[in-house]
């Protein structure tokens, strides 16, 4: 029986930052807080292992967020290896290797399998429900639970956990207390806070003594102080090169479509570089970027392009040669950008100009000034510290009976199936609650 309880008959007790010292009876095995992708699937490995599970929701609806994952399509996984996937992490990868040997990509989509849901690859590298929509793996994930009679309650806001003597207890929900010797903490990160994001996670681990590692908006569009892209937001750039302009960030680059918007830049190449420029607002009023918009080529190859075009069609304005390499709306205002007439003439540039110009569409220069914050955010950079965290069951190294799983740990990728594996991972792992497991 599938219950979506309102109530409990649990009784309440008076509670501080831990438990009185007085005996309480456990209803449940294991209480997971967060429905969302980590932990409906922590639930269910854990509910297949018999366990008495109570999942709780502070929404009215489980799987928001994952409903709302790649606009709706669901990109659940991508192909790489575990080393090349932990790789697009940075410095902090490694610390998912047990999780991904014990639930990688080819496990996920198996377990998705048993469920219901087939998966396919149609671009060789990334992983989607055939249906490619989201709403196929929440109702399928929704429907494995209430096979295995897990215990939801939803519109369920946990205010605090309980605890005693360096031990997981309890929590304590909507003013009633919930006891059980094992917490699953998966409450998500603050992005997309219109979805019910409020790092309450962050709130909750505070008080045991977990550290909490700034959290910033990643995966979002950015504004940038230049005003003229707002005449080109009707193109998409492909395959652009963007890099920080800062001496630290020279080497780091990212490669994907751009596209232009009225308050600045979006796009796979603006997602997955914003995890890293959003936190340097911090020290810099703006970010300067280089971006080169004309895949790849380099200053000599634009230069001869120009010409060739020039020989070809000798009457056409410079904005004609440029939007060889570049659509015309951009070719127009790179163009007036450094100072030259649109329906100018080749021919009839000075070699200073056609140096500017040819350096400008080779790596043109923006400035980042901001962004609309976790509002707009997929993801959030920043959470609870690895440090604090076990590697190989995603228990607290602080407390006891607590796990801690999904995108409140201090853990983000980019763009194409990244976050969403390390979620459904972590929880796996999380739901063996420490025991081992035959990879």
């Amino acid at each position: 029986m599938w219950r979506w309880l309102v109530d409990t008959i649990l009784p309440t007790n008076r509670y501080n930052h831990s438990m009185q010292n007085t005996q309480q009876t456990s209803a449940f095995d294991v209480i997971v807080i967060g429905a969302g992708a980590s932990g409906m699937v922590a639930s269910i490995i854990l509910a297949r292992q018999k366990y008495r599970v109570l999942l709780l929701e502070k929404l009215p609806q489980i799987g928001a967020k994952l409903n709302a994952t790649g606009g709706g399509k669901c990109n659940l996984a991508n192909t790489l290896s575990n080393e090349e996937f932990m790789g697009h992490f940075g410095r902090e990868g490694r610390f998912m290797s047990e999780a991904l040997n014990a639930f990688d990509a080819s496990k996920l989509r198996e377990f998705f399998q048993e469920i219901g849901v087939e998966t396919h690859v149609p671009d060789g590298r990334r992983v989607f429900p055939k249906t490619h929509s989201s709403t196929t793996v929440v109702q399928a994930l929704e429907s494995e639970m209430k096979r295995l009679d897990i215990t939801l309650l939803c519109s369920q806001k946990v205010e605090k956990l309980l605890y005693q003597d360096g031990c997981i207890k309890g929590v304590v929900a909507n003013k009633k207390e919930f006891y059980a010797p094992y917490v699953i903490l998966s409450t998500g990160g603050l992005g997309y806070s219109n979805l019910g994001a409020q790092g309450d996670g962050y709130a909750l681990v505070l008080d045991l003594g977990h550290t909490i590692k700034k959290p910033y908006p990643a995966m979002l569009p950015l504004f940038t102080k230049e005003t003229w892209v707002a005449q080109c937001r009707a193109d998409t750039i492909p395959k652009a090169t963007l890099h920080v302009d800062l001496p630290k960030y020279k080497k780091v680059r990212f490669c994907g479509d751009l596209i232009f918007t009225s308050k600045g830049i979006r796009g796979p190449v603006v997602l997955d570089s914003a995890r890293e420029i959003t936190p340097l607002l911090d020290s810099y009023e703006s970010v300067p970027l280089l971006v080169n918009l004309t895949q790849g080529l380099n200053e000599e190859q634009i230069y001869q392009a120009l010409k060739q075009a020039h020989l070809q069609n000798p009457q056409n304005a410079i904005s004609l040669h440029v939007a060889t390499v570049l659509p015309i709306s951009v070719a127009t205002a790179l163009c007036l950008h450094v100072g030259i007439e649109p329906d100018a003439r080749w021919a009839k540039l000075s070699g200073e100009q056609r140096s500017a110009l040819v350096k400008i569409l080779a790596w043109t220069p923006l400035h980042v000034s901001g962004h609309e914050g976790f509002k707009n955010a997929m993801i959030t950079r920043g959470g609870i510290s690895l440090k604090e965290i076990c590697p190989k069951t995603m228990q607290s190294k602080l407390i006891s009976g607590l796990f801690l799983c999904g995108e409140v740990v201090d853990l983000d990728g980019p763009c194409g199936g990244f976050n969403l594996q390390w979620a459904f991972s972590s929880g796996y792992i999380a739901g063996h609650l420490g025991k081992q497991i035959n990879f």
